[in-house]
């Protein structure tokens, strides 16, 4: 069980031996330090070009999703932990049912799939909570900048209803629910600030 702390420094030590260990500026051996995402143009965002040395470090929406499948399940696409999330997002079977996933028991085989659940989750979200995010973008609760990024990555930890309730209790200590480990709506809100999602559509029924 990797706690939130345990995770942070895990993630911290990865970018200082990624630092270390990447090509000098003007080498041209870069191939194995690309990634490339791909996803279907018809939920609005195409990866089909998108290349990065080092993803998870660019504040984009691939920055961000590489940032958060690290953290949930150490970018794992395999993974199932003991109460039966599923792959590098750590998905459950009720939201890949919300978002009309029909190849669950496939799902875990397959990361293209993963990833178009990631987005469109995303974009469900940040319909759901356009309204939280047009108020409390950009302002302080209880000291925690809060973002766009925060609030969606908060809303795959815990759902956003429950984020509805913490912001618009302008972050009660009640409202701060966590998972299994401990982490909670404003650990994430505070380690996932800052991302550029603004490419990303709030969708009410996004589609693969």
């Amino acid at each position: 069980m990797m706690t939130f702390k345990f995770k942070l420094i895990s993630f911290t030590l990865l970018l200082f031996t990624i630092g270390t260990t990447l090509p000098p500026s003007n080498s041209n051996d870069y191939d194995e330090y690309n990634t490339v995402f791909i996803t279907s143009p018809l939920v609005g965002y195409d990866f089909n070009i998108i290349s990065y040395k080092i993803p998870f470090t660019v504040k984009d929406f691939v920055g961000f999703k590489e940032f958060l499948g690290f953290f949930e399940s150490g970018s794992d696409y395999k993974k199932i932990n003991r109460l039966g999330y599923l792959g590098k997002y750590q998905f459950g079977r009720s939201t890949l049912k919300v978002l009309r996933v029909k190849k669950i028991n496939e799902f875990i085989d397959i990361p293209e799939l993963q990833e178009k659940a990631f987005l469109m989750n995303v974009m469900r979200n940040k319909w759901i909570l356009r309204r939280e995010i047009k108020r409390f973008n950009g302002k302080k609760l209880n000291n925690i900048l809060i973002t766009e990024s925060g609030i969606i990555a908060a809303a795959h930890l815990s759902g956003p209803g429950n984020v509805k309730k913490y912001l618009r209790n302008y972050g009660d200590e009640k409202f701060d629910l966590g998972d299994i480990n401990g982490t909670k709506i404003s650990d994430y809100m505070k380690t996932f600030k800052g991302y550029d999602l603004s490419k990303i559509n709030a969708v009410r029924k996004p589609e693969i």
